[in-house]
C-alpha cells in the first residue's frame, strides 16, 4: 500500500538519512588492533592506526564480507570493483588528517527497505552502501577546561548507509531506522547499539510546498536514539517552517541536536565534496570482490525479520502487530520461539491456549524486563526453559495469569528459579470446586441487592461478584471456574 505523504503546517518534508553502523568484525579496518568497546582510552592503538609516518593500511577481509552480507540483504547491487579514497578534514580525533572512505566507486548501491507507519506501508530507497574507517572520539568531560581524545575506536570498520531523500516524516524515520538495526543485527553485521555509538544518525532535512522544488537541506549531526532523530526531526521542521513564512533564507549548514533543550544548534557550514578533496588511496588498490563470496554470503544468509514476522504470523498465529514487535529484539524473538517449542512437548500446555498465553506473558512481562534489565533477563533463571514452566502451571490451573506475573518479577529481580518461589511463596491457585462453591455462596448471601439487580439485567455486576470470590480467596481462585459457578448459581449463561 502506498500513501500520500504528510503535510506538516501545508509544508512537505523531505528527509534522506545517514547511518553510520560499526562492524561486528574482531580487529579495525586497516590494522590487526583489536575492535572492542569499552577498553581503558587510548589502548587499543597502533602505528597504523595512530598514522604514524610510513605505515600502510591493509584491508580487512572480514569487514568486507559484512559489507556484502547487508548490502545483499537489503537488496542492493554489489559492485565488483570499488575504490577506496581519501576524505580530508581536520579534527583532534582524526591521527591522519583524512579518512578512508568510498566515495565515487562504493561497494554497494541501490536496495530499499519497507516501513509501516500510521500513514500506511512505503518503501524507502537505499542509495548506496560503503565501507570507511571510523574517527576516534573527543571527550569533553571530567576535568574541567579541558578536553581529552580517546583513539581506540579510529580505525574501527564503518557501514555508511544512505537513503534517497524518500522519508516524509519523523515516525517514518524511526520505523526506518529501526528496520534497518533490525537487518543489521538479524545478519550478525552490527550490534547496533546507539548508546555505545555503533549505530549512528545523520538526518538531512529540508521542507517545501507540495510538489515544489526540493528546498535548502539542512544536516543533523550524529543523533544516537531514536527518540532524540525524532524530537530533532520536530524542533527543524518547525524551525525551518518558521524561518521561511517570516521570509527568511534557510542556510546549507551542520547543526548538532542538544537533548536538554530538545533544540538544534549551528555547528558549521555544510561541507561539500570539493571541500573534502577525495582521491584513491595510493596505498590501497581497487577492491575487486569474487563473484564467488557474493553468492556464498547470499546462499548462507540468516532469516530476515521481514520473514520471521511473517512466519510467526502464519505459525505462531500472531498479529502482524505482535510478529513485529518481536522480531524487533532479535533475543526476545528466539526467547519466544524456544518457549513454543517446549510447550509443545508438554501435554498441560492445553494447545492453543499455552501458545496463547506465552505470547501475552512475553509481549508484557518479559518484555518489560528486558527492557528494564537488558538480555541478562532472557538468560539464567528466568531463561525460557525456566520461565515456560509458569505458562504450564496456569494452563493446569494451578496458577493465575497475575500470579503466574508477580513470580517471574521476582525471579527477575533476585535472580530465582520461578518455582521455587512459587514453592516457597505456597502459591497454588483454588480450582476445586467445592471450596470456590463455599466462596461464591458466601459473596452472593452478603450481597443480595446486587444479586437481584444483576438478575434484572445489569450485567457489569459479574465482574463485581468475581472480584469478591477472589477477594475472598487472597486472589487464588481460578477466575474462569469463578465464572463458571457463579453463572450456574445466578441462573444465567451468559
Amino acid at each position: 500500500m502506498s500513501v500520500g505523504s504528510p503535510l506538516f503546517r501545508g509544508w512537505e518534508v523531505v528527509v534522506g538519512l545517514e547511518v553510520h553502523t560499526q562492524l561486528l568484525t574482531r580487529t579495525k579496518m586497516f590494522c590487526r588492533c583489536e575492535n572492542r568497546f569499552g577498553a581503558p582510552p587510548n589502548t587499543l592503538v597502533c602505528p597504523v592506526c595512530l598514522a604514524h609516518p610510513g605505515t600502510l593500511p591493509v584491508l580487512n577481509a572480514e569487514a568486507v564480507r559484512l559489507g556484502l552480507r547487508a548490502g545483499l540483504a537489503a537488496g542492493c547491487t554489489v559492485n565488483l570493483v570499488s575504490v577506496f579514497e581519501r576524505k580530508h578534514y581536520f579534527y583532534p580525533d582524526l591521527p591522519k588528517g583524512y579518512q578512508i572512505s568510498q566515495y565515487s566507486h562504493p561497494l554497494l548501491s541501490g536496495g530499499s527497505l519497507r516501513v509501516r507507519t500510521a500513514e500506511g506501508e512505503r518503501t524507502i530507497r537505499i542509495h548506496r552502501m560503503h565501507l570507511e574507517e571510523d574517527a576516534g572520539k573527543n571527550l569533553h568531560a571530567g576535568i574541567p577546561d579541558k578536553s581529552h581524545v580517546d583513539l581506540n575506536r579510529a580505525g574501527v570498520p564503518l557501514l555508511e548507509i544512505v537513503s534517497e531523500p524518500d522519508i516524509r516524516s519523523p515516525d517514518e524515520a524511526v520505523d526506518y531506522l529501526k528496520r534497518l538495526r533490525q537487518l543489521l543485527r538479524a545478519t550478525r553485521v552490527s550490534d547496533g547499539n546507539m548508546e555505545e555509538g555503533s549505530f549512528r544518525c545523520d538526518i538531512n532535512l529540508s521542507v517545501r510546498r507540495p510538489g515544489g522544488a526540493f528546498g535548502c537541506r539542512v544536516e543533523i549531526k550524529n543523533v544516537n536514539s531514536f527518540r532524540f532523530v525524532h524530537k530533532a526531526m520536530l524542533f527543524e521542521i518547525d524551525r525551518q517552517i518558521d524561518a521561511i513564512e517570516a521570509g527568511e533564507t534557510i542556510r546549507q549548514e551542520t547543526r548538532l541536536f542538544d537533548p536538554s533543550s530538545g533544540r538544534t544548534k549551528p555547528m558549521r557550514s555544510k561541507e561539500e565534496a570539493l571541500d573534502y578533496r577525495y582521491f584513491p588511496d595510493p596505498d590501497l588498490p581497487p577492491l575487486v570482490v569474487d563473484p564467488a563470496l557474493i553468492e556464498e554470503e547470499r546462499r548462507g544468509m540468516p532469516e530476515l525479520p521481514e520473514s520471521r514476522a511473517a512466519r510467526l504470523v502464519a505459525s505462531a498465529k500472531l498479529t502482524v502487530a505482535d510478529a513485529e514487535t518481536l522480531v524487533g529484539e532479535e533475543a526476545l524473538a528466539d526467547y519466544f520461539e524456544e518457549g513454543l517449542a517446549l510447550l509443545e512437548t508438554i501435554p498441560q500446555s492445553a494447545g492453543g491456549k499455552g501458545r496463547e498465553r506465552w505470547t501475552s506473558f512475553i509481549l508484557s512481562e518479559v518484555l518489560r524486563e528486558l527492557n528494564r534489565r537488558g538480555e541478562a533477563v532472557l538468560s539464567g533463571e528466568t531463561s525460557a526453559a525456566r520461565t515456560v514452566p509458569l505458562i504450564v502451571k496456569v494452563c493446569s490451573g494451578e496458577l493465575s495469569f497475575s500470579q503466574a506475573k508477580e513470580v517471574y518479577q521476582t525471579a527477575a529481580e533476585e535472580g530465582t528459579d520461578p518455582l521455587a518461589i512459587v514453592s516457597r511463596a505456597g502459591l497454588a491457585q483454588i480450582s476445586g470446586d467445592g471450596e470456590l462453591l463455599a466462596f461464591v455462596e458466601a459473596v452472593l448471601a452478603e450481597n443480595p441487592a446486587e444479586v437481584e439487580a444483576y438478575r434484572g439485567g445489569k450485567d457489569r455486576l459479574f465482574a463485581f461478584f468475581v472480584g469478591g470470590v477472589m477477594k475472598k480467596s487472597r486472589g487464588k481462585a481460578n477466575p474462569e471456574k469463578v465464572g463458571e459457578i457463579l453463572r450456574e448459581k445466578l441462573g444465567r449463561t451468559s
